[in-house]
């Protein structure tokens, strides 16, 4: 639990998310990815202040191992008093050990957050996924929590008024809404009614603004006029010369090949770039998520 002022707010780990993003695509394949749907369901991680502390952390944490798809995989949960909101001890198994801080005994609602976090630690492990750096690793799991269908708890945890609030993970609540929406996108799933924080919820709409603005980039057909009209030009001059990079890492770029020029631009599923000689309109298949694009090259 954090002072209001020390909550981050935007998007600064984005090109982080968008490495994670394709990490996973890359290490579990599109089916493997597709196969977490849907996500975890607000009554299979219910905690009510009635329900026995212990056994309830235990009936949380089998519902997110069935979900996250962890095989033999057995959490024991215990609370003690610590810095930090949870821990994990990663070991070969077949029993993992999680560590709760003592507040989540009064702050019962969100102990599935918390566990999602610490068993998607677990899950990386498994699949020796990892990005280099506390910072950077920390992204990766907040993302790929949220991205396969337990994050949206973490930013349901998200809870700010002027005296208080109260942020789990190292994303932004704005990031945990743009994986999230990245997420729905993706699967044809809806998290809206999932909500009980009314800050999270803002921070999801944030967050799938610019989801779709990720969507709707050139050289895509569903580009906007604005967009279309930059592209045009930016193609004219990069006819020229050798070529600029677009404005940003979710932009296209050129550059000059042996057979003319091409354009290169991410993915809005995987984010992997992906690169296309510049002729006109075409349809196109990202070679790591097999999505299909309408581009205008």
């Amino acid at each position: 639990m954090v002072n209001g002022s020390e909550v981050a707010h935007g998007f600064p780990h984005l090109d982080t998310v968008r490495a994670a993003i394709t990490a996973l695509y890359r290490r579990l394949s599109p089916d493997g990815v597709l196969s977490y749907a849907p996500s975890v369901l607000p009554a299979d991680v219910a905690f009510s202040d009635h329900d026995d502390l212990h056994l309830g952390a235990q009936r949380v944490a089998r519902a997110l191992v069935h979900h996250l798809r962890l095989p033999d995989a057995r959490m024991i949960v215990s609370f003690r008093e610590m810095q930090h909101a949870a821990s994990v001890e990663l070991t070969a198994g077949p029993e993992y050990f999680i560590e709760l801080n003592d507040r989540f005994r009064t702050h019962r609602r969100d102990i599935g957050a918390a566990l999602a976090h610490e068993i998607m630690h677990v899950l990386l492990h498994r699949l020796g996924l990892s990005f280099p750096g506390t910072r950077d690793n920390e992204i990766l799991t907040d993302t790929a929590t949220t991205y396969l269908g337990a994050g949206w708890l973490l930013l349901d945890a998200f809870r700010e008024d002027d005296v208080s609030s109260q942020k789990l993970g190292y994303l932004t609540p704005e990031e945990f809404g743009y994986v999230l929406a990245e997420r729905a996108l993706a699967f044809d799933e809806d998290p809206a009614p999932w909500f009980t924080s009314p800050q999270g919820y803002r921070a999801y709409t944030a967050g799938r603004a610019q989801a779709l603005r990720d969507a709707r980039q050139p050289p895509l057909t569903v580009a906007g006029w604005t967009g279309r009209h930059r592209y045009a030009k930016d193609r004219r001059q990069a006819l020229d010369r050798a070529g600029r990079p677009g404005p940003g890492p979710a932009a296209y770029g050129f550059e000059h090949g042996p057979d003319g020029l091409q354009v290169s631009f991410p993915c809005p599923t995987c984010h992997q770039r992906i690169r296309l000689p510049v002729r006109g309109r075409v349809r196109a298949r990202c070679g790591l998520c097999r999505t299909i694009l309408e581009c205008d090259t």
